[in-house]
């Protein structure tokens, strides 16, 4: 991919010239767009053009990268395997590859559960039981999220892959009072691997960030997937993390 013109910029000028220029730069108002020209069109809003994520608009923004995380990782969705919620995701890429489907819910009435556990809390699943875990968009809910990975190291069979995606830039899900649970962290890709190194010592880890600035935007509006091209959508930049993955493989011993 060619450099632009300010990365090579950036790269062959001093430090000293590269802070003059920005300070002659913002003294002339030279910016491109100049500053207060940019049209915001139908973004110039106090209020989301959808306040759920555009799940009323077609597929979810951040749905695409987590698909798009689970596709890529689909050969490790075998043998027995445990979903959060419902099996949605244990079924549409693990497919024969999977042996046993057991689903997880924290409170019983669910009527895909398996398996009735708080996370962070559960000495009644056994160790070292599932070849791998399905676990999106959850990390976030859990307070004490440390203890709830501890809890997935354990049950995680040696060898086995634990796929965990979370929010990066994103509105709030889950407000503690409104739901039945509260949303009370945000993750970065450094964030994440710092955590599963801590928690899933000796794993090889595999981190991900997903998203750009158009991306983020129109995820924070609501706008759905379908309403930016392929090329929008699968542009990353690791400034921009709509989404954290990580692939995580626990240590064969």
């Amino acid at each position: 991919m060619r450099k632009s013109l300010l990365d090579i910029g950036k790269a062959l000028l001093p430090a000293g010239v590269r802070s003059w220029l920005v300070a002659k730069q913002r003294e002339h108002r030279l910016q491109w767009p100049r500053a207060g020209a940019v049209d915001f069109g139908q973004l110039r809003r106090l209020t989301p053009i959808s306040p759920v994520f555009g799940h009323d608009r077609g597929k979810a923004v951040d749905r695409h990268y987590i698909e798009a995380f689970l596709e890529q990782s689909r050969d490790a969705i075998h043998g027995r395997v445990l979903e959060l919620g419902d099996a949605t995701y244990t079924k549409r890429y693990g497919g024969d590859r999977v042996r046993h489907s057991d689903v997880l819910h924290v409170t019983a009435g669910n009527p895909e559960a398996t398996i009735v556990a708080d996370l962070t809390d559960a000495p009644h699943i056994p160790d070292d039981c599932f070849d791998c875990i399905v676990f999106t968009q959850s990390l976030q809910m859990i307070f004490d999220y440390e203890a709830a990975l501890r809890t997935l190291y354990r049950i995680l069979k040696p060898g086995g892959v634990l796929l965990i995606t979370s929010s990066g830039i994103s509105k709030i899900a889950r407000r503690l009072g409104r739901d039945d649970w509260g949303e009370y962290w945000r993750f970065t890709t450094q964030g994440m691997q710092g955590l599963l190194e801590k928690t899933f010592p000796g794993a090889a880890i595999e981190i991900q960030a997903w998203g750009n600035v158009l991306s983020a935007t129109a995820y924070l509006h609501g706008l759905a997937a379908e309403e930016l091209t392929r090329e929008e959508l699968d542009a990353l930049d690791p400034d921009f993390e709509v989404i954290v993955s990580a692939l995580v493989r626990k240590a064969e011993s």
